[in-house]
């Protein structure tokens, strides 16, 4: 029960420093996460924290619910004929927070900023397909494209790379970076290990937050995120796993807390490794998924509060509405195939074994996350019943993400990306070296026709042609069993007294706190 899960962490948070005793105010928002957010380049990744950086940047065209792109720091675009060139007309009486004009100069120099850094932004095509950015006027910009790339106004309203630096800052290189964007808020501290403090960008061309002040906590544990809530040292958690499935339900019975959760905004999954043995194998992926009783993790683990998923992607998104036969729970089934590809079990109940060799794999998931923990441990009791050992490896983010890039892994947590990036960023990303994706692809015969395709489809004009494509490489990916998918993903938020017009952002990464009030406000 939650009420015990706060007397456990009431120790953990008498220790947390600078944490005072507060109620929600006119002035301040306080918020919690895991860890700091990062230094905040727009064009970094981790430690970056996402929803951080969307609040201090922004991009040329917006994402929003139902899969509509709107204008944002553009305010309107044309493209040619062959699908090559894209004129942007940008909002004028912009400016960065340290003065600067946002301008056709000011695209200009980000965006060939990540042009020259290709290599780290390898996941993104868009990147690869820009040949030329040109200032055509103030108030206009160019982008040239190698071929007629479809997803080009989706990859523009991403979180990350593509927003724009002060070019003041840029133009000092990474000695002299300071965060320094369009957004409606500043990062002016940072406090490792203990907080973040965001204010109101007073200049903003938009609507102005109601808070003055935004401090963002650090608080790794979720049992003692819940007590901070409870108590009033915090006004809001919001996201994806920030408290255990039992914390949220026991706050959502509690008629002070406002709480929400939104639809399906992704697919939480486990990459297992083709690549390397025992997974290496089709039969025993297979057996994998037939062993492992979704519905059951779903129930149990996540309260359900989340969907259980079928396939790596849900239908909602697009191009990938394709029948698949999912993976049926079915134990007798996994058991038949495991002894078929000679993993036998000495005796009843024991481990399986082949050649002297024991069955058994590493699932990595990160330590802190209190969700993944649960799941990975309730995977790991399915497949023991199967004679399947599973060694668990909980890790921090920077863990995870060396994992991902050798593929030292059995199985490992990932998620996809949700709108705007699945299906078409995501699986871009399949084909490079440094995604999980591509090491649990690499040992897949058909891998290199998996990325030739996955590059053709990005430049695919034809609709049919596309939907084509994309149907071959969803159901090539389903069939190989590459991935053990467990649900749909959801965020949600539990809001303390002072809060109201709380709201879901139209990604699962963005957070609206500029549209969140204190509930003294007036209407």
């Amino acid at each position: 029960m939650l009420r015990r899960e706060l007397l456990l962490a009431g120790a953990a948070l008498a220790a947390l420093p600078g944490l005072p005793t507060r109620a929600a105010s006119r002035d301040a928002l306080v918020y919690s996460f895991a860890r700091n957010v990062g230094p905040l380049h727009p064009h970094g990744y981790a430690p970056n924290q996402m929803f951080a950086q969307a609040m201090v940047y922004e991009p040329l065209v917006r994402y929003v619910e139902g899969g509509r792109i709107e204008p944002w720091l553009a305010t309107g675009w044309t493209v040619s004929t062959d699908g090559r060139t894209w004129d942007f007309t940008l909002r004028q009486g912009v400016t960065f927070t340290d003065g600067t004009p946002f301008d056709a100069q000011a695209v200009k120099a980000n965006l060939d900023a990540l042009v020259a850094d290709r290599a780290q932004h390898g996941w993104l095509e868009l990147i690869a397909q820009i040949q030329a950015v040109e200032a055509v006027a103030p108030d206009r910009v160019r982008i040239r494209l190698n071929d007629p790339y479809y997803p080009v106004l989706f990859e523009l309203a991403l979180i990350r790379p593509v927003r724009f630096l002060s070019p003041a800052v840029l133009a000092k290189g990474e000695a002299g970076f300071a965060p320094v964007g369009t957004g409606p808020w500043r990062l002016v501290e940072t406090a490792p290990g203990e907080h973040d403090r965001f204010v109101r960008n007073e200049t903003y061309w938009g609507s102005r937050p109601a808070f003055a002040e935004l401090l963002v906590k650090v608080v790794p544990d979720p049992n003692t995120r819940a007590l901070a809530l409870e108590t009033g040292e915090i006004d809001l958690v919001f996201g994806s796993d920030q408290l255990s499935a039992m914390a949220y339900q026991r706050f959502a019975a509690d008629p002070r807390f406002a709480c929400k959760v939104s639809p399906p905004l992704a697919s939480r999954n486990l990459a297992l490794n083709s690549g390397r043995s025992p997974t290496d194998d089709l039969r025993v992926r297979r057996a994998i998924l037939h062993g492992v009783n979704r519905r059951s993790l779903v129930q149990n683990v996540l309260l359900d509060l989340e969907q259980p998923a079928e396939t790596l992607f849900a239908r909602n998104f697009p191009y990938t509405d394709v029948p698949l036969e999912p993976f049926a729970f079915d134990r007798e089934l996994a058991q038949a195939l495991l002894e078929e590809a000679g993993w036998r079990r000495p005796e009843e109940g024991a481990m399986r074994a082949r050649d002297g060799q024991p069955l058994e794999l590493d699932l990595c998931f990160v330590g802190s996350d209190s969700v993944q923990k649960a799941l990975a441990e309730a995977v790991q009791a399915e497949l023991r019943t199967l004679g399947v050992e599973v060694r668990l490896v909980g890790m921090d983010e920077s863990g995870m993400t060396a994992r991902q890039r050798s593929g030292e892994f059995g199985m490992i947590f990932g998620d996809t990306w949700g709108a705007p990036y699945d299906p078409h960023s995501f699986m871009s990303g399949m084909r490079v070296p440094t995604h999980a994706d591509f090491q649990a692809q690499s040992g897949l015969p058909m891998k290199e026709e998996i990325d030739r395709r996955i590059s053709a489809v990005l430049v695919e004009t034809d609709e049919e042609a596309r939907r084509a494509a994309y149907a071959w490489l969803l159901t090539t990916l389903h069939e190989q069993a590459v991935y053990l998918p467990i649900s749909y993903t959801t965020s949600s938020y539990v809001a303390g007294p002072g809060l109201q017009d709380v709201g879901f952002g139209p990604t699962v990464n963005e957070i609206p706190f500029e549209t969140f009030r204190p509930a003294s406000a007036s209407l």
